[in-house]
């Protein structure tokens, strides 16, 4: 097991206990006006298991050292504040109202098959397994690995059991995916603050797999990037690569195309934050138990509220029960 230094910024919400005085002593981050937002180092990664195995393991812990579930106990939105699972209601201005937190699973030009680990007590970071063996991105020409960072939005989840209603298809089981096109490659664990600018609809074997466009609002060209018309504008090209990339992906394994709704049309961001609302909603029931998650696992740490709810001392006890050396169990 190695102890990585601090990798993680966040926002503050949902911080309780031990984490929660921790964060009272931090100043906060100047939030007037719509430019770089400077954010404190409240989350933290930790390996364990051997990297390039299956049996490798990303966890994280928040500010007071604390596991957490990157899946459940990061905020979908930076600097919300909530009440019983219901946002207060703060004054801001709509540049603000459209930033969102992004864990990044895969940096930008790799290609191990990295994601939250969905059905995982605590949910870590892993390397996707398939029949065996660790799964890689090929390269699709003239691309190396992903060909932007690649992540998840927390707090969010495709219900499986619920049909949308502009795709006819229903989710895919996952926390929704994000693309982050911003000019630098990004690491590991990262969460980083992304504005949404638009949303791609892959349909994967029958299951709606939505991909959000967004950039990092420290990107020293996140000031041009308000829609998805910004990107066509200022990043020629990109667009047309990414649908390139997910449609063609998977040929290599011997898959056929993807294909997708809305005849692979990119949606501005007003529809993408429907989308995130919506998932937002899912995952909330979810956690509250309010329909079937299957195998999900929704243990939590600072979602007081959700029956799924433990302690700090148990969600340690959660991760030092791990037995490193022999293989874990893969979707």
């Amino acid at each position: 097991m190695r102890a990585l230094l601090p990798l993680l910024r966040t926002s503050w919400a949902w911080p309780v206990g031990a984490a929660a005085a921790a964060a009272a002593r931090l100043p906060r981050a100047a939030s007037a006006g719509p430019g770089p937002r400077r954010t404190m180092a409240l989350y933290r990664t930790e390996e364990r298991g051997q990297p390039h195995s299956p049996d490798y393991r990303l966890f994280f812990k928040n500010v007071a050292g604390h596991y957490i579930s990157p899946f459940h106990d990061i905020p979908l939105k930076v600097d919300s504040e909530e009440e019983n699972g219901i946002p207060t209601k703060r004054a801001r201005n709509d540049e603000y109202e459209n930033v969102f937190n992004m864990v990044v699973e895969v940096p930008r030009w790799t290609n191990a098959k990295m994601e939250i680990a969905t059905k995982e007590p605590l949910n870590p970071i892993k390397q996707d397994v398939k029949d065996g063996k660790l799964r890689y991105v090929a390269n699709i020409f003239p691309h190396k690995g992903y060909i932007w960072n690649y992540g998840a939005l927390p707090q969010t989840w495709e219900d499986p059991h619920r049909k949308d209603k502009s795709t006819d298809c229903c989710g895919d089981n996952d926390p929704i995916d994000v693309c982050e096109i911003g000019s630098k490659v990004l690491s590991r664990g990262e969460v980083v603050h992304v504005k949404i600018l638009g949303v791609l609809a892959l349909i994967d074997q029958g299951e709606t797999d939505w991909k959000l466009i967004a950039i990092n609002v420290n990107d020293p060209e996140a000031s041009k990037f308000h829609d998805i018309e910004d990107v066509k504008k200022y990043k020629p090209g990109y667009l047309e690569a990414t649908l390139n990339w997910f449609r063609f992906y998977k040929i290599p394994e011997g898959k056929p195309e993807n294909q997708f709704a809305f005849n692979g049309e990119f949606k501005n961001k007003a529809f993408a934050l429907e989308v995130i609302k919506s998932t937002h909603e899912c995952w909330k029931a979810l956690l509250m138990d309010k329909c079937d998650g299957g195998a999900i696992n929704c243990t939590n740490v600072q979602v007081c509220d959700s029956p799924f709810h433990c302690s700090e001392e148990e969600a340690r006890s959660l991760v030092e029960s791990i037995k490193y050396g022999t293989s874990l169990a893969s979707d």
